[in-house]
């Protein structure tokens, strides 16, 4: 039976969106992902862990691929660690920027005085108050060297994000994470995390949508950042198995990184949405009806690969809670209601 009812984002007035693995992989657009966006009628800010582009450069490569953005829609890790920043340390500081141009713009919007990491080398005589390390592509051991000492020395470390990978149009890239990684070794210091898993990226975004966050639905294609991060922001979220998690990762995934539903691709956010549900024996999504007996699935009539996928992750998310199956028996049942690997 084809879903009916009211379309999914027509449960919120706001969407935030992210974009690597989402709309885009390096510099071309998922499948779908452009004509499924322009067909949404509320607002969508585009919030992005890779803090190296400004937002107007985002917002002019979402627009060549055939959307309308302006870089207002656009929030990014850098602004949300600028604007910790604000109210860690004293107005017009100085703060040494690490990583790419929109380090460094979001810092001088907020009014800072921001060093690079070649002015700290040359004039040692530089105090800095704060670090703001993001991603950028040309950051070396040098750049790294110049936050540790900063850091050693006293100065408030912030970093937008953890990501310790970065999809790319040719693979999976080493991250942020990775780089904060070896400032964290050389200084066994922890810095403040901004972007997602943690709230002030979406806090940023709610902000500026003018809306609660119970009331914006978060979208996006990892659990261990965009879900998190939803979650510890107080707002539903959408995982697309369009990047880098999967069917077989999201089944493993503890309450605080499990999405309120799962989708295909964008697409879905303009259809009815069918969730997964139980009557205490089995576990129901569309035409699909299953449960877990002596450890195989037992399949009554199997649905579209969506809706097995959802009857699937809920009964062994439920099995996997109550203790009824543990991680390798989750694992071995998986591949059958993973259409995505």
């Amino acid at each position: 039976m084809p879903a009916s009812g009211p379309h999914l984002v027509d449960r919120y007035a706001a969407v935030v969106c992210d974009l690597d693995g989402v709309v885009y992989r390096g510099p071309d657009a998922v499948d779908h992902a452009v004509s499924a966006l322009a067909a949404l009628t509320v607002p969508i800010v585009y919030a992005t862990n890779n803090a190296s582009r400004p937002p107007d450069e985002v917002a002019g490569h979402l627009t060549d691929l055939g959307l309308h953005v302006r870089a207002r829609d656009v929030a990014t890790s850098s602004q949300a660690g600028a604007a910790v920043l604000r109210d860690l340390v004293p107005a017009g500081s100085k703060i040494l920027a690490i990583g790419g141009i929109g380090v460094r713009e979001a810092l001088q919007h907020q009014g800072f005085d921001v060093a690079t990491p070649e002015q700290t080398r040359e004039a040692l005589d530089h105090v800095v108050a704060g670090v703001l390390q993001g991603y950028g592509a040309a950051v070396t051991a040098a750049d790294l060297s110049e936050a540790a000492y900063a850091v050693a020395a006293g100065a408030v470390w912030v970093a937008t994000n953890t990501d310790a990978t970065l999809p790319t149009h040719r693979g999976t890239a080493p991250g942020n994470g990775t780089l904060v990684a070896a400032v964290q070794r050389a200084t066994g210091q922890e810095p403040r995390v901004v972007g997602k898993p943690y709230a002030p990226l979406y806090e940023l975004c709610a902000a500026r949508l003018e809306e609660a966050p119970a009331r914006v639905l978060a979208v996006g294609d990892r659990l261990d950042t965009d879900i998190a991060g939803a979650v510890a922001a107080g707002m539903d979220s959408a995982l697309v198995l369009t990047g880098i998690d999967s069917v077989t990762t999201l089944v493993s995934a503890p309450a605080a990184m499990r999405p309120t539903y799962l989708l295909e691709d964008l697409r879905s956010l303009s259809a009815a949405y069918v969730p997964a549900e139980t009557d205490y024996s089995w576990w129901v999504c569309g035409q699909d009806r299953r449960r877990v007996v002596d450890g195989s699935w037992e399949v009554a009539s199997k649905g579209t690969a969506i809706e097995a996928a959802r009857a699937g992750v809920a009964c062994l998310h439920e099995a996997l809670d109550l203790g009824d199956l543990d991680d390798d028996a989750v694992q071995r049942l998986v591949p059958e209601i993973d259409a995505w690997q």
